[in-house]
């Protein structure tokens, strides 16, 4: 009876000290994790760090050289949403996720599709856009192509941007076709202009602005995107604080209709155009 009491008391006193530490360690842990956080140190630090590459209409610069576009919207709503002051990081888009693991900005809010590859690597808000890929074609190039197929072919080449969606979206849809590939997208539909590729694929809606100011010589040879791809925020992984944040964020401004607005302002219409022709 003696050894089964002391056993008991042994077991009781054991279950006590562990209820009395476990919110002890249950804080400790709590408040590491929120002080490795991306939010708060962006909110320490006063300045949200964004990451992003140049694209037509998401980000561009401006007559006056300063960053427009649709992702720059975004990123700064989201700054001042926050009380925080944005600074932007462009960065080469086959190096934005390396960047962004190395600790170089605090997210990437650029256009990136998400995609499995890219989750293995880095976790993804919930989608705040949704982008698909387009064709624009070279008229003698490309004549009488109007369907992928066309394009599925050794001796057809197509141009790319380095490290897009688009590149991905040529190997699965058109894996026949002779890649080109280049580090800046304008490169790509320069190649195109001066008729040394049949075609350029790339984000919506690029491809279609394209065909129109270049219509003597290039033309979209599909009626519709080809693709439809949910676009998120990038950030490191382990930091479930910050994507929390962020998910809230893009519900709340969704549901504000501000996002569909801005979307119909750089996507829907040409209005922004006198500020960078």
């Amino acid at each position: 009876m003696k050894t089964l009491s002391r056993v008991l008391l042994t077991v009781g006193l054991i279950t006590t000290l562990l209820l009395t530490a476990l919110p002890v360690m249950a804080g400790k842990l709590q408040k590491q994790l929120v002080a490795e956080s991306t939010i708060d140190q962006v909110m320490r630090r006063g300045v949200l760090r964004v990451g992003m590459d140049t694209f037509l209409p998401w980000a561009m610069k401006d007559k006056k050289g300063e960053l427009v576009g649709f992702e720059i919207d975004v990123a700064r709503r989201l700054a001042a949403d926050m009380g925080v002051k944005v600074e932007f990081v462009p960065t080469k888009w086959a190096g934005i996720i390396p960047a962004l693991l190395t600790g170089k900005f605090d997210v990437v809010i650029g256009g990136m599709g998400i995609q499995t590859k890219r989750a293995l690597k880095v976790n993804f808000s919930i989608p705040y856009d949704y982008s698909g890929m387009a064709i624009v074609a070279h008229k003698e190039k490309a004549a009488g192509f109007s369907t992928l197929a066309d394009f599925n072919k050794k001796n057809v080449e197509i141009a790319c941007k380095l490290g897009t969606s688009a590149v991905t979206a040529v190997k699965k849809y058109i894996p026949n076709a002779k890649l080109r590939l280049f580090d800046d997208e304008a490169q790509a539909y320069q190649e195109l202009r001066n008729g040394n590729v049949a075609a350029v694929v790339g984000s919506s809606p690029r491809p279609a602005y394209e065909a129109l100011q270049y219509s003597d010589t290039m033309f979209l040879p599909l009626k519709s995107d080809f693709t439809k791809e949910p676009i998120g925020f990038a950030v490191r992984k382990g930091d479930f604080d910050t994507l929390t944040f962020f998910n809230n964020w893009i519900t709340i401004v969704s549901h504000e209709g501000w996002l569909e607005e801005r979307h119909h302002y750089w996507f829907g219409t040409k209005e922004w155009s006198h500020l960078v022709e």
